[in-house]
């Protein structure tokens, strides 16, 4: 078998800063084959006893325990029945840290070349991991079953983190060799865990095919949240998910390829990867939050308990672990898994001020009667946020205001809804966001306006215009960071005069520099947005050099990037000169970005670069390839990208001869033609999609863009 560079099966890596070479295992979800003989499916599992031969100055980590039985052998205790999705060997000249706790060994392992940013970080990493273990032992009763409990960060990986049992493999990007905000360390730690529920929650019980993957992922996805706000110093570890998942989740359920979040259909793996999706995370997520606030905890975790009891090393569906509640004493499920698990789509919860009452209005395609219990916040002009509870379980629920009263609808996210605020809202946004307050609440009112854009109730210069108003006032890091990404991503791309928003929010993030403590995140955070705002050729090379830079503010190596990737943007800087600050720092981190600022010149030799990547002409490894389709599609640039749309339909067809699994996907939607806000684009990428012998997989990202761009339009 060939080693592979996509992230998939036995995927091979030569780190660019020392040429040292690198191997991991990644057998999710059908890659398996591609490593050894076997039948993937999740319900056929064994235990795995495994033997490597390897350079000897390399060290092996697997799924059990192992030794280097002699130089350059090493053998692996029998693993306790695995699927094949999960089987993994890492293998290399890693960097190696060890500890124990609880008599389990935990270990950490990463490349060579970034091992001193690994140590700086270790003991974060220890202490997050044996505090999430004692909560789980304290919350299931049940020990982590896998013996060692090994923490791999490995390049060029395409998911978050895999699971696989005894050596859970990351992204290596999580690895942090330069500083970042609070926010990106909250999602680190909710990966950590993530992966560690999942330890019960699809390797200790595995779901019986694909159908039921919110098994795995909705339950790992609320217990690591729910966990590391429970039990770590991120404590706002909800605040950080309703900035950055929510509307993950929301949007995928409005698309017209949203699907259950149990019984999705998935017939084959390479269909159910699609939905690896905000459907099957964040709403999967927020579903199980609300059963268990309305079962309590003693019934929720009694059912999680006998789940695992009875299908110990097993597998099992949807109705076994409904079953399993039902006995814990939360009575008929039929009408939660009916209206909540079995059905997609999002309510939308508006207010009525003329009748005085909250509508709920299910999707038309999708008719449910789900019931929302809900913090509604109320605020008077010139006044505070006043925060009342209702239960939303008729079309029209009686809830009068005044006529100048601003409201915002399920404000703290307690269910799965969308709304969005009305005119008499959006005019006091800005006062009341100015204020301060609540951080949850602020994110709930930032997420209605998103949504607001989404489905069209707001205007984008309405939503730009708050943004401007307010955004300078905002003391989350998330919250500088997600709000001003969109309002530079998804605003800037339809708004009529897109240099005046970039001027706006420059000077927002501009307004929090200047009050932000110098090195800490929320200055970090600020400086981003400045840059990534940033108009002044000549202000953006005095930073790169190091002048005018806020005091205690780093010039490392994503800032540096950050600012490259700018003046790319901007054309205020050149082909040659982006090549050689590569070859000065020629790191994993720095070739990526180097593709991103390389696609992003407003040159037609830059697109044409870019476009080699697509094709599989010029093969780059994963995270470069969808970096350069990510920076493809400037606005502004339209004259140089017009070409590539029939490009780009005549060869997504043709995609799965050069990319497969999870960067064939990723590939498509990188490279879609956003920019192109033309009601033929919409028409000819939806014919595209409808092409017969198209792969499921692509078809979804095609469809899914193509409702995208359409909104835009």
């Amino acid at each position: 078998m060939a080693f592979r560079t996509d992230g998939e099966g036995l995927h091979h890596h030569t780190d660019p800063a020392d040429g040292r070479r690198y191997v991991y295992g990644m057998s999710f979800m059908d890659a398996a084959p591609s490593v050894f003989a076997c039948f993937d499916q999740p319900d056929l599992k064994a235990p795995y006893t495994v033997t490597v031969h390897a350079p000897r100055d390399w060290t092996v980590t697997a799924n059990a325990p192992g030794r280097e039985a002699e130089p350059g052998l090493w053998r692996f205790d029998a693993s306790q029945p695995l699927s094949t999705y999960f089987v993994t060997l890492v293998a290399g000249p890693y960097h190696h840290l060890r500890d124990t706790h609880d008599g389990i060994g935990l270990g950490l392992s990463c490349r060579q070349s970034i091992a001193p940013h690994l140590e700086a970080d270790a003991d974060e990493l220890f202490t997050l991991t044996r505090q999430c273990f004692d909560e789980f032992h304290r919350l299931f009763g049940i020990r982590y079953p896998f013996g060692d409990y090994h923490q791999a960060f490995v390049p060029e990986f395409n998911a978050g983190a895999m699971e696989n049992p005894g050596c859970v493999t990351f992204r290596d990007p999580l690895v942090f060799t330069s500083r970042v905000t609070r926010g990106t360390r909250i999602q680190r730690a909710t990966t950590v865990a993530h992966e560690m529920a999942h330890q019960w929650f699809g390797n200790l019980v595995t779901p019986r095919w694909w159908d039921d993957l919110w098994l795995n992922e909705s339950f790992a996805e609320y217990m690591g949240n729910r966990v590391t706000a429970d039990v770590t110093e991120y404590g706002d570890a909800w605040v950080h998910n309703a900035h950055r998942r929510r509307q993950w989740g929301l949007v995928a359920d409005q698309r017209p390829t949203t699907h259950p979040v149990a019984g999705n259909g998935a017939t084959d793996a390479a269909g159910a990867l699609q939905d690896f999706d905000g459907i099957s995370y964040a709403k999967g997520s927020s579903v199980l939050k609300q059963l268990n606030a309305t079962l309590g905890d003693d019934v929720f975790l009694a059912g999680a308990i006998d789940h695992f009891t009875r299908h110990r090393f097993g597998n099992a569906t949807m109705h076994d672990l409904v079953g399993s509640w039902e006995r814990a004493g939360a009575g008929d499920l039929s009408a939660f898994v009916e209206g909540w698990l079995r059905t997609p789509g999002v309510d939308d919860l508006r207010l009525d001020r003329a009748a005085g009452a909250v509508l709920r209005v299910p999707p038309p395609e999708h008719p449910a009667d789900r019931s929302h219990t809900v913090r509604i916040a109320t605020a008077e002009p010139g006044g505070d946020w006043d925060v009342r509870t209702a239960t939303l379980d008729a079309p029209a629920t009686p809830f009068p205001v005044g006529p100048a009263t601003a409201v915002v609808i399920d404000a703290f996210e307690d269910s799965w809804s969308r709304s969005a605020p009305d005119a008499t809202t959006l005019a006091g946004l800005p006062g009341l966001l100015r204020a301060g307050g609540d951080p949850m609440l602020r994110a709930g009112v930032w997420n209605s306006l998103r949504t607001g854009v989404h489905t069209g109730a707001v205007s984008p210069a309405d939503a730009a215009e708050v943004v401007v108003a307010t955004l300078g006032s905002e003391e989350d890091d998330d919250g500088v960071t997600v709000v001003g990404g969109w309002a530079l991503g998804r605003l800037r791309a339809v708004v009529d005069d897109p240099a005046a928003l970039d001027a706006g929010v420059h000077a927002a993030a501009g307004e929090v520099l200047a009050r932000a403590t110098p090195a800490s995140t929320l200055q970090l955070a600020a400086f981003g947005l400045r840059v990534t705002s940033g108009s002044d050729a000549t202000a953006l090379r005095g930073w790169l050099a190091g002048d005018g830079l806020p005091p205690g503010l780093e010039l490392d190596e994503a800032v540096r990037w950050r600012i490259l990737v700018r003046l790319a943007v901007l054309g205020a800087v050149d082909a040659a000169y982006l090549d050689a600050r590569l070859a000065d720092a020629p790191t994993a981190v720095a070739r990526v970005e180097h593709a991103r600022a390389r696609a992003a010149l407003p040159t037609a030799e830059a697109k044409a670069w870019a476009w080699r990547r697509f094709t599989g002409e010029d093969p780059a490894p994963n995270y470069e390839v969808e970096a350069a389709g990510l920076a493809f599609w400037q606005r502004g640039q339209e004259d140089l990208t017009a070409p590539y749309v029939d490009r780009y339909v005549a060869g997504v067809p043709g995609l799965g001869g050069v990319f497969s699994g999870w960067l064939l996907g990723d590939v498509v939607e990188a490279f879609f033609p956003l920019t192109a806000r033309r009601p033929d684009v919409v028409e000819r990428t939806r014919a595209l999609a409808a092409e017969p012998d198209l792969p499921g997989p692509v078809r979804r990202r095609v469809l899914d863009m193509a409702d995208e761009l359409e909104r835009r339009l």
